[in-house]
């Protein structure tokens, strides 16, 4: 099957032809030159931070919830994503483990996300400061043995992180930092000891400043991290946004931090145990906290490459980087012999189809 597509993003750049797609694999790119009618083949989004999507909170879904959030993500052209859990009680996380659909819901479960509950009580966000613990070896074993986890957001700064880090980093499991009051140095311990992300990038973090530079900058200032940023013009200012951009180009991943409220429209929501309200496409709990967004990745697309941000820099940040950070050479990237995650997108960057291991999934 051809795509018809005029060109495609292959290695980091826009390559002129056609695509082929069999049996589930790429099997061939640049066919011809002059066909498609200007739409764009790219590597299907991976979204390292979903708490949910069209009316569902992962927190307690069941699989036909999966199945729904899912179709939904489909047609925002993510075909890789980490449901995401807030920090809550061990016996919610267990269950919210114990729910995961084990052959994906459409897009492919990656794995989870447990933002928490080893977080900062000075820079919770959203999250129930009763949820909150201090960093305990038997509990982050316990939980890693309830289910496939594969991120983990932690606070480094807090005493005994750096064993967490260790056991993470011995599992496998990508170590971002984030809901932290970490200095710079402090910061640069967790990175030496193998964390090489950080979560939603300045936000639920230590106000840098000139001389205490906290750890975004630190972040920022390491090329072997990679940042995660929520795009969406209410997290991060546009110049927020562009300076990380200059810094950290080639390790700059999207992440949209979405929650039940997205494509949902205005009401009120479940994020895991709290109650928040979206409005006017922001999410917020009732003290004016931001408490996740309702973004999508196609829109954070839009929004990154409207601020300047050239095409193919754009896509790999919502595909080859998350990616990479979740430690998936097989995902996020489309070259020959690589499954067939594809998302095929107009020139006014809408999603036109979208494939899933060379099944078509989405017809627009």
């Amino acid at each position: 099957m051809r795509l018809g597509v005029s060109a495609a993003l292959v290695d980091g750049r826009l390559l002129p032809g056609d695509v082929e797609v069999d049996d589930g694999v790429v099997r061939a790119v640049g066919l011809g030159a002059r066909t498609g009618h200007g739409l764009i083949a790219a590597p299907g989004f991976v979204d390292l931070q979903v708490n949910g999507f069209a009316g569902v909170d992962f927190h307690a879904a069941d699989l036909d919830g999966y199945r729904r959030a899912g179709e939904a993500l489909l047609e925002t052209g993510t075909t890789a994503f980490q449901p995401t859990f807030v920090s809550a009680p061990e016996a919610d996380v267990v269950d919210a483990l114990a729910a995961m659909p084990p052959d994906g819901c459409g897009p492919r479960v990656i794995g989870a996300h447990l933002e928490g509950p080893f977080i900062s009580p000075r820079r919770l966000g959203a999250h129930d400061a009763g949820a909150a613990r201090a960093p305990d070896l038997a509990l982050l074993r316990r939980l890693l043995d309830a289910g496939p986890v594969s991120q983990m957001t932690l606070a480094p700064e807090l005493p005994g992180a750096l064993a967490l880090v260790d056991e993470l980093v011995a599992r496998g499991v990508t170590v971002s930092c984030g809901h932290s009051d970490a200095t710079a140095a402090e910061a640069h311990l967790a990175f030496d000891r193998g964390a090489h992300t950080v979560t939603h990038l300045f936000n639920a973090m230590r106000r840098a400043v000139p001389r205490d530079p906290g750890i975004a900058m630190a972040a920022l200032s390491r090329p072997d991290v990679a940042v995660q940023a929520i795009v969406d013009g209410h997290h991060l200012a546009k110049e927020t946004v562009l300076v990380a951009w200059q810094a950290a180009a080639r390790r700059f991943a999207l992440v949209t931090d979405a929650m039940a409220a997205a494509r949902m429209g205005d009401g009120r929501f479940s994020l895991g145990a709290s109650e928040v309200r979206a409005e006017d496409g922001v999410v917020r709990q009732d003290d004016g906290t931001l408490a996740g967004s309702t973004l999508t990745m196609i829109d954070a697309v839009r929004n990154l490459h409207g601020l300047g941000v050239e095409l193919e820099h754009t896509l790999a940040a919502a595909s080859e980087v998350p990616a990479r950070i979740a430690g998936r050479d097989d995902l996020g990237r489309l070259r020959v012999g690589a499954p067939a995650d594809l998302v095929v997108l107009d020139d006014r960057l809408d999603v036109r189809r979208v494939l899933v291991d060379g099944a078509l999934r989405v017809v627009a």
